[in-house]
């Protein structure tokens, strides 16, 4: 049986050596994730894409939904149908997944890869710049650093235009929209922060399998190091005084760093290891938690069996844009089936929408009434105009109000009234997912997500202490390096010394001999 001493002693040792390996890690973690408490990665959000898009031209629009999907002769339903303007001409756009076919509105015929000329016109219209400062850097086939996110992958290739002042857009030649726009502060703020954070280097992260494991492989070997450094924290420590040094009586065995990252330990260690251990649910380790987006079978029930672009035959949609541009400058007509029946759903920022089937009264939301009862009896219904512990957003971006609906079978789902689509689920293991990864990394915490500056502050402080307590592990990882490589080289010294005094009689021999041998000869 191993004695407490000798535990103690292998405790100790070992988070000595793991820390010489993983200091500078932790210590990038901690640094860039103060950076990204107020700067992410750059994206481009179908809230941006409205915010900078034309407003429908309805005296285009000249064919109808049904028409123009007989064009692209397709046997399969949509996920999704959206009309939208692109290069100044509308264009309807069916979704299959991540997938978009493309028909344009005013000749019913199939739209052709995006030419160099047209994504010009696009990527200038984006950034507001004009057309003449842009410069074509080709066509990406390829992730680059500002392209790795699964989702756009199956958009390639991209066409990607450059300003003097550093913007940059990549526009898909596939969907004809912007799938990436950054510039000088938002790649040095990614390069300060999300890259190094998420370990989101191009070699690495464009293998997502690969990615994957090598981040939650680093995650789980800093915890199992945060918690051996703990343990082995509160063994040092000794609330009697029994260590004595120059300044007097101290409860701890070290001086110099060692005593500041050991205090530190006892003060940060705990949240280090939260913190870094919740990094790693972030991945979804083993896939044991569900996504927390909108559930699909969900989704299915409140849109109904039925799915017939005919039906918006009633009112064609050139009509409804006339309509519904009375009240809104329309930038996107969506084809929606709830309850069984067509409805449009017209856009024009995020929030600011109408809901109406064809030929019948327009509304600022859709029938949720109706649409909460496709889900059966013994559904709980609750409107919430602000956030709640599961259905959260910083940032403010995710939309208010919303109908939380609690099934019979245990599951949440937010439902968006204006849209009348469920915007996030929740099941028992993404529950738990939820606050062992947003909780415990990001603080997402009732107590303090709704209250700014105090997040900032608690986050802030936690964030600083775990970085003082990385580097003073760089800095003891540094002295321990160099006193072992300066023994190393001591040591192979010293041996090289040693062979030298033990060759010196053999070569003292050698010499006689020759010697000898000369004066032989020479007689």
């Amino acid at each position: 049986m191993i004695s407490p001493l000798a535990l103690r002693k292998w405790v100790l040792l070992t988070h000595r050596w793991m820390g010489v390996g993983g200091c500078v890690l932790f210590a990038m973690w901690f640094v860039s994730g103060i950076v990204m408490m107020y700067s992410d990665y750059p994206r481009v959000q179908a809230a941006d894409r409205l915010r900078r898009a034309l407003p429908l031209d309805a005296a285009a629009v000249r064919k109808g939904p049904a028409e123009a999907f007989a064009a692209l002769g397709e046997t399969s339903q949509p996920d999704l149908v959206r009309l939208t303007m692109l290069d100044g001409r509308p264009v309807y756009r069916f979704h299959y997944g991540r997938l978009q076919s493309l028909v344009y509105a005013d000749t019913g015929l199939p739209a052709p890869r995006l030419e160099e000329a047209a994504g010009r016109r696009i990527a200038a219209q984006w950034t507001g710049l004009p057309e003449r400062l842009a410069t074509f850097e080709g066509f990406q086939m390829k992730e680059d650093q500002w392209t790795l996110n699964q989702a756009v992958r199956p958009l390639r290739p991209f066409l990607k235009y450059s300003w003097p002042d550093g913007q940059e857009v990549y526009v898909s030649q596939v969907t004809g929209e912007v799938m990436q726009h950054t510039t000088r502060a938002t790649r040095l703020a990614a390069w300060l922060g999300a890259i190094p954070h998420w370990l989101y280097f191009t070699v690495i992260r464009k293998q997502t399998e690969v990615w994957r494991v090598v981040v939650i492989a680093l995650s789980a070997l800093g915890s199992v190091m945060a918690l051996l450094g703990l343990a082995g924290g509160w063994w040092l420590y000794s609330p009697s005084r029994r260590y004595r040094d120059r300044a007097g009586a101290i409860s701890l065995p070290y001086a110099g760093a060692k005593r500041w990252h050991t205090g530190l330990g006892l003060l940060f260690g705990l949240f280090t290891f939260t913190w870094i251990l919740s990094g790693m649910f972030s991945m979804n380790p083993l896939h044991w938690a569900p996504a927390a987006g909108p559930h699909p079978e969900v989704s299915f029930r409140l849109r109904g069996d039925g799915w017939d672009l005919r039906a918006f035959a009633l009112e064609p949609p050139d009509r409804a844009l006339r309509r519904a541009g009375e009240r809104i400058a329309v930038k996107e007509l969506e084809f929606c089936w709830a309850d069984g029946k067509p409805a449009y759903l017209a856009i024009e920022l995020p929030g600011k929408s109408v809901f109406f089937p064809p030929g019948g009264v327009m509304q600022p939301e859709s029938p949720v009434d109706t649409l909460v009862g496709r889900l059966g009896p013994g559904v709980r219904r609750v409107r919430l105009d602000a956030y709640d512990h599961y259905y959260i957003d910083r940032h403010g971006r995710k939309p208010l109000p919303v109908e939380k609906l609690d099934l019979p079978d245990g599951s949440t789902h937010y439902l968006d009234p204006k849209t009348g689509k469920v915007v996030q689920s929740y099941v028992t293991l993404s529950r738990w997912n939820r606050w062992l990864y947003h909780g415990l990394h990001s603080f997402d915490l009732p107590l303090l997500y709704r209250r700014r500056p105090l997040w900032d502050v608690v986050v802030l402080g936690l964030m600083l202490g775990g970085t003082l307590l990385s580097f003073t592990g760089v800095w003891i990882a540094g002295q321990r390096l160099r006193r072992k490589g300066w023994e190393f080289g001591r040591s192979w010294r010293l041996r090289g010394l040693a062979r030298s005094a033990k060759a010196l009689p053999a070569k003292r021999e050698r010499g006689a001999a020759k010697a000898c041998a000369g004066t032989h000869a020479g007689s």
